[in-house]
């Protein structure tokens, strides 16, 4: 398979790309056992511990990383393609969650985590940094360029915000409380205004993502030495 040009590292490879992929696995993978060993109250009910963002984001980072070691083991490019489509919605929304948590918890942490519900800092920075850190590794180093535009970043956010509030809303109705409790002192319009924020958010992270992608790969020296044969012409 033909590496891009802006790809820095080889990837689908059994090398180094199946490292970080595997390292990746075995972090989200302890994450979900984290939940296993130490089950909450607020897993059970209706929707489990899927109710939470987070916990989507992180089933979605390892779905993606899943798919990356596969196609690194045995080289296929369509699975590579794969990943990078998934990468498109998950590294976005992995960067949203860590963004929105860590954000809200130096305002009060208790407007995502009841004070009987805190959990140690190491799986915390699991659940809430390590999803961003690794996908964000994968997509700068490991990863062709994304395609994606600012109003295709847009549908794709707000598909996955309002499907998320909808989501929210089914588990409220069947279980009678909300997972976060920020939710719970918002009225209906204010949880419009939030979810239409998150939206602009993992829309503005998906952006922010491509520029720091062309910094680093240097995406503006790569058009002007392809355009010059042209201007010698």
């Amino acid at each position: 398979m033909t590496m891009h040009p802006l790809q820095r590292v080889a990837s689908p490879s059994r090398g180094l790309s199946a490292l970080i992929h595997m390292l990746g696995m075995v972090s989200f993978m302890a994450s979900f056992s984290y939940l296993h060993l130490f089950p909450r109250e607020l897993h059970l009910g209706f929707g489990g511990a899927f109710k939470f963002l987070t916990i989507i984001g992180l089933g979605l980072a390892l779905v993606t990383f899943a798919v990356a070691l596969l196609a690194d083991l045995i080289l296929s490019p369509s699975l590579f393609r794969i990943k990078n489509v998934l990468s498109v919605c998950s590294a976005p929304l992995a960067v949203l969650i860590s963004t929105l948590y860590w954000g809200i918890c130096a305002i009060n942490k208790n407007l995502v985590v009841p004070p009987d519900m805190a959990i140690p800092v190491l799986p915390d920075v699991g659940f809430h940094a390590m999803p961003a850190i690794m996908l964000t590794l994968d997509l700068m180093f490991l990863s062709p360029p994304w395609t994606v535009k600012g109003y295709g970043a847009m549908t794709i956010s707000t598909t996955i915000a309002f499907f998320y509030w909808g989501w929210v809303e089914l588990c409220f109705s069947k279980n009678g409380w909300y997972p976060y409790p920020i939710f719970d002192i918002l009225n209906t319009w204010q949880r419009v205004l939030l979810f239409t924020f998150s939206a602009l958010l993992m829309t503005g992270s998906t952006m922010a993502l491509k520029w720091v992608y062309g910094k680093i790969n240097s995406i503006e020296k790569f058009k002007k030495d392809a355009l010059r044969p042209l201007k010698d012409e």
